[in-house]
């Protein structure tokens, strides 16, 4: 998954914060229990990041390293998904008894302090292909919005929140929480005053709104998606 790391002033200046952090920055090797869903059942292992990559290993009965052991390199992790009790490794294996669908690993029963400490050393270090399916709860907000987000005929509801940086959906609802950087979103678009669809790397994201989109707030929103990916703006007189 050739994850890169930003090199964009503020997250630098945010990158060499986490370096003063050990645990944060992977300058020890960090290693919790997680446990390993399988197709019937799960079983507990170890799972350990570096700066380079993740390992999970699980032994049996008589303590000798399982089939179920892995290792990966971020160059070869399609999406990594972070979420407050689950994490989603997506790799470039074929499935083969499911037509080479992309083979995926799924960690549940992860320590509330993996998930604090791998948010933190990631959050900035890693590109789009990193979804984080968390509210950050240190994004200062702008502006916020009481929305639904739609999946088919269903969704989740929850808050959408608007900062400088960073846009999060907080919902209550299993891990449907999101936050994205600007800069990884792709686009923004609206079909009325009720209505705001987010184009991620993960995917689109509609949300039906509770309350009026401003036009104000819209237009400010799509600036900052644009100018992040070196789109030139035009301004108003009166703007300048």
């Amino acid at each position: 998954m050739a994850f890169r790391t930003e090199t964009k002033t503020g997250s630098r200046a945010i990158l060499i914060a986490l370096l003063c952090v050990p645990s944060l920055a992977f300058a020890q090797q960090g290693a919790w229990q997680v446990r390993h869903v399988h197709l019937r059942k799960g079983v507990v292992g170890t799972l350990k990041v570096t700066p380079e990559s993740l390992a999970f290993e699980e032994r049996d009965k008589k303590n000798r390293v399982t089939i179920h052991s892995r290792q990966w390199k971020y160059e070869d992790i399609q999406k990594l998904t972070l979420g407050t009790k689950t994490l989603h490794i997506l790799t470039y294996e074929d499935q083969r008894w499911e037509l080479g669908r992309d083979r995926e690993f799924v960690f549940d029963q992860l320590p509330p302090a993996m998930v604090t400490e791998l948010y933190a050393a990631w959050r900035d270090r890693l590109d789009a292909r990193f979804v984080a399916a968390l509210a950050d709860e240190r994004v200062q907000t702008d502006w916020q919005l009481p929305v639904k987000l739609i999946h088919g005929r269903s969704g989740s509801q929850g808050v959408l929140s608007f900062g400088t940086d960073r846009i999060v959906y907080k919902s209550a609802e299993g891990e449907e929480s999101r936050t994205w950087r600007i800069h990884d979103l792709d686009n923004v678009s609206t079909s009325g005053p009720f209505d705001l669809t987010l184009a991620a790397h993960e995917g689109d994201f509609r949300f039906q709104l509770k309350e009026v989109l401003a036009e104000d707030h819209f237009n400010r929103l799509w600036r900052q998606i644009n100018r992040s990916q070196g789109l030139q703006t035009l301004t108003t007189t009166n703007s300048r």
